[in-house]
């Protein structure tokens, strides 16, 4: 049973959540609050709630002031009408940040990657722990020029260089960060992305054309990148039928 504290200061808003987490059994709500100074009262009187859903928007403040309040165990995720505010939401460690108005099925992906937190010891969110994406998520990608939230649909190929990653859009442009390739396969949801070589990964979904040679290595022609990228022998037999 995942017990949940409900902190919108909007009744309607909070009405809708009821509804919505009405469908799934295997939830409790513990308690709610509509302000900063009645949500920090909640927070701190008893450590009985595992996952709390928290506007940013609040009568008396924000959301974010909430956060050291939060007992140690317990996960976050942000509920709001703002989507400048999703780079913060997961700078702060918050398992997933959700858009008004909420739809029952991102609701339910959200829930989902919060009981797989809640088997964690603590809300300890980094890329070795933190659950892999599903295929709608988007992901925190810190380049040279900032930070910027990407969607995985977004994303053609990832490239290793050696403890630096390129990721590839299908727009064409491309993003040094600092992650391993490693770590990119922990997390990205498969099948839709797959090794097709030592040190590249690709979105399939992007794979607009495959050409075979007679002696040569099969050639993928991926969206936004300018040139075709030849897979392995033994990747190719792993993910053709893939494509």
């Amino acid at each position: 049973m995942l017990r949940i504290l409900l902190i919108d200061d909007e009744p309607p808003a909070r009405e809708e959540i009821q509804r919505l987490l009405a469908d799934h059994p295997e939830i409790a709500i513990v308690g709610e609050a509509g302000s900063v100074t009645a949500a920090r009262r909640r927070l701190r009187k008893a450590a009985d709630y595992d996952l709390v859903l928290l506007d940013i928007q609040l009568i008396g403040g924000s959301g974010f002031d909430l956060v050291p309040d939060v007992h140690p165990d317990a996960h976050i995720i942000f509920i709001t009408a703002h989507e400048q505010h999703a780079l913060r939401a997961f700078e702060v460690n918050a398992v997933d940040y959700l858009l008004k108005p909420v739809t029952a099925d991102r609701l339910a992906q959200s829930l989902q990657r919060a009981h797989q937190q809640a088997q964690l010891p603590g809300p300890v969110r980094t890329h070795d722990t933190r659950p892999p994406f599903a295929a709608t998520d988007s992901v925190l990608v810190r380049g040279n020029e900032g930070a910027e939230f990407v969607p995985l649909e977004d994303i053609a190929a990832i490239e290793s260089q050696q403890n630096y990653s390129c990721v590839h859009l299908t727009s064409g442009r491309d993003i040094l960060v600092l992650k391993p390739l490693k770590a990119w396969i922990d997390e990205l949801p498969e099948p839709q992305f797959a090794l097709i070589r030592r040190g590249t990964l690709v979105n399939l979904a992007h794979v607009t054309a495959v050409r075979h040679g007679l002696v040569t290595l099969p050639e993928l022609t991926i969206t936004g990148l300018r040139a075709p990228i030849p897979a392995s022998r033994r990747q190719w037999a792993e993910i053709r039928n893939r494509i």
